[in-house]
């Protein structure tokens, strides 16, 4: 079993000050697999000390300096790839495949996104008498999720290195490894001391004291809304800035006359990668009343094809999801839309019949979804589709965005139609017979699914102040 007793803290592993142990379960094995000290807000003091110690002097640095830095960090990172892999495999349960091809290369991704930003930014800028520059911010506080974890750790400290920030990370306590590893390589890539530190901990003690510190000059949060609202109300006695990426119910709407097997595959893969727990999976399925039954027997024929199993072993089948809790959340949400007379197609709740232990659940179909039921409203984070059938298309665009979220969106059929559909969808991500990102292009939601934008330029302008200097 690993033990990560201490945090990082000015450049050095250091004993936690009041901190107690927590072990992480292995979702496969219901297992432990690891042990951290979960800190406490003397910790996070220390941290940000150091941080604010250490600015000055990595502010001043010049942008070939941290060009020269990042790329540093990208040559040791590849050579960690397969660390950061096992320790995501095993901690919150993507297979070992996935973790390998998707989860874990997605930290180089954005540390190329982010020296590409910094290499072609324009720091200063003359306007009708104005001098306009851009600085560093400061100190910034960083809080990340467990579902895509060394992906949110980097697209945060990958921008905040570019701009000149120090920082300080909190890694979701599910899956906390990664993240250890990661201040590994940031230390022999030779970041500087105080720059990067790390406090292991849980939301309400080290995410509280993070975000309420009043020399933490920005909180970065990834994570469910609810949390969000947490950290948006703990840093405004301090009115920092607060950049947040919050919850999802991506819709997919399906055009009429889509070409199902063409296209509807690959998004529907959305639902299941990752066994459903991406916050941009196109989880609703809105389709014209005239394709309802194609559509669902294709659903039906895929998921039920979908294998589960071991995340250890080599494979295209998917894991189990990160803990009971979540385990327990998804089967009551199957269990409402049932009783509130959603149509079971395929899956369901209980285990799967391959399985018998570990936080596995069945990729389940359910058709006949209506707006009125708690799974077209509620974030289920696991491999579950939901159908609604629309009468129009304008029908169905109101369907899509009939949700609190706007994180992201999917439209399925005719590219050019399609185009046009995807300008009325309230989303920050609209994906046209796609589902997922792509390097360097903004990354954030509308509504109640957060605020600031990741990746390329718009990562790094949000983590940069901006300065008229006029006179002289």
């Amino acid at each position: 079993m690993r033990e990560h007793l201490r945090q990082f803290i000015g450049g050095v592993w250091v004993e936690s000050q009041g901190g107690t142990r927590h072990e992480v379960i292995n979702p496969a094995t219901e297992e432990a697999c690891t042990v951290i000290t979960l800190g406490t807000a003397a910790d996070v003091d220390a941290a940000v000390k150091a941080a604010r110690a250490a600015f000055p002097a990595f502010a001043a640095t010049s942008v070939d300096e941290r060009l020269a830095l990042l790329d540093r960090v990208i040559e040791v990172y590849k050579a960690r790839l397969g660390d950061v892999a096992q320790a995501i495999s095993e901690e919150m349960g993507a297979p070992i495949s996935f973790a390998t091809a998707a989860q874990a290369p997605t930290g180089i991704g954005h540390l190329k996104s982010a020296r590409n930003a910094l290499e072609g930014f324009q720091w200063e800028e003359e306007l009708r008498g104005a001098r306009v520059v851009h600085e560093a911010i400061g100190v910034v506080g960083m809080i990340t999720p467990w579902n895509w974890p060394i992906n949110q750790i980097v697209a945060k400290v990958a921008p905040c290195l570019a701009a000149g920030n120090t920082m300080v990370l909190k890694p979701s306590e599910e899956c906390p490894t990664n993240a250890v590893i990661f201040a590994e390589i940031l230390a022999e890539a030779g970041v500087p001391a105080g720059v990067f530190n790390l406090v292991n901990g849980d939301g309400p003690t080290v995410g509280a004291a993070l975000s309420s510190h009043p020399d933490v000059d920005m909180v970065s949060f990834t994570g469910s809304t609810r949390a969000g609202v947490a950290v948006a109300q703990a840093a405004a006695p301090t009115v920092k800035r607060v950049h947040q990426e919050l919850g999802g119910k991506g819709p997919n709407l399906v055009l009429p006359d889509a070409d199902i097997d063409t296209h509807l595959g690959k998004m529907l893969s959305g639902i299941v990668a990752n066994s459903g727990q991406t916050c941009i999976a196109p989880t609703r399925v809105i389709v014209s009343q005239g394709q309802k039954a194609d559509i669902e027997a294709f659903a039906k024929k895929m998921f039920d094809a979908t294998p589960v199993g071991d995340p250890a072993q080599e494979g295209g089948h998917i894991g189990p999801v990160v803990n009971k809790s979540q385990f327990d959340k998804i089967q009551a949400l199957i269990q409402s839309a049932i009783d509130e007379g959603a149509t079971l197609l395929a899956g369901g709740t209980g285990l799967p019949e391959s399985v018998n232990r570990g936080y596995y659940v069945k990729p389940t179909v359910l058709a006949d979804v209506t707006p009125d039921m708690r799974i077209f409203r509620e974030e289920t984070f696991g491999p579950v589709a939901t159908i609604s059938t629309y009468a129009t298309l304008d029908e169905g665009i109101a369907l899509a965005n009939d949700t609190e979220y706007g994180l992201s969106a999917a439209v399925t059929g005719d590219p050019e139609v399609a185009k046009g559909v995807a300008r009325q969808l309230r989303a920050g991500l609209v994906g046209v017979n796609a589902w997922g990102p792509v390097p360097d292009a903004p990354f954030g939601g509308y509504k109640r699914s957060g605020n600031g934008r990741e990746a390329g330029v718009w990562g790094l302008r949000d983590f940069l102040e901006v300065k008229s200097i006029v006179g002289g």
